[in-house]
């Protein structure tokens, strides 16, 4: 009976169990601060990799047309897809 009884944990005072919940608190808040540094250095970044790529961004305006002949012409002349189908 002896050794159940030298077993049993002593209580923590009132003053250590809550030193302890701020210790926790402050951990815990300074996690928070860390995944927020994070969450916003990320949409930064993001934002400025598409200002970065958008002024780089050519715009290119293709036309399409046919000559007399039925012949497609695209890009002024960069492809030559030949006449069209007499059935179309």
């Amino acid at each position: 009976m002896d050794n159940i009884e030298s077993k049993v944990p002593e209580t923590v005072s009132y003053y250590d169990h809550q030193e302890q919940l701020a210790r926790e608190e402050r951990h815990t808040n300074r996690w928070r601060i860390f995944a927020w540094v994070l969450f916003a250095s990320l949409i930064i970044s993001n934002f400025a990799w598409i200002l970065y790529e958008s002024s780089y961004q050519d715009v290119v305006v293709t036309e399409n047309t046919q000559d007399g002949e039925g012949t497609n012409i695209i890009g002024g002349g960069d492809i030559n897809y030949g006449a069209e189908a007499k059935d179309n």
